[in-house]
């Protein structure tokens, strides 16, 4: 059975994050984020191409999916119910219910799902990133769900 883990890069250092990746058998991670970067200093290994240098240190494959990266629009929803409920992004746990609707119709309804897992590699984990702590509080619990319903994939959250 293919095996996907979910993270994100908010609560990790470079090091933290990579061994938690090496740790689970990760040999390739989807980076499911619009801009592959992250404010401040804290989070600068998180970065695209810093993060992918650290990668070749593991032998951790990396592979950009903006296929499945939410608009621009749809994540200025999400930060307005953010606003509403008094929550950052940092600390958010849950998505607005308009963000998952639309999300699933406009940008994981018509990806080919199918065609992504059929190249993902059968002899160890990959992961779905992105920038949350909480799966939950991210679309990587989307994409991560699907794929376990339509494809029968293991899911866990690391």
């Amino acid at each position: 059975m293919l095996e996907v883990v979910t993270i994100g890069v908010y609560g990790f250092t470079a090091d933290t994050f990579l061994d938690k990746l090496t740790g689970a058998g990760v040999g390739l991670l989807l980076d499911l984020r619009q801009r592959r970067g992250v404010r401040g200093p804290d989070y600068s290994w998180a970065n695209s191409i810093r993060l992918q240098s650290a990668l070749l240190t593991t032998e951790i494959s990396y592979r950009h999916v903006k296929g499945l990266a939410p608009t621009t629009e749809l994540r200025q929803l999400q930060y307005r119910e953010d606003d509403r409920k008094g929550v950052g992004k940092r600390n958010r746990i849950a998505l607005a219910p308009e963000y998952t609707e639309r999300y699933t119709h406009e940008i994981l309804d018509p990806f080919d799902l199918a065609a992504l897992v059929a190249e993902l590699p059968r002899n160890s984990v990959t992961a779905l990133l992105c920038v949350e702590r909480e799966a939950e509080a991210c679309h990587r619990s989307l994409v991560a769900e699907r794929m376990r319903i339509e494809h029968g994939l293991s899911v866990t959250g690391l």
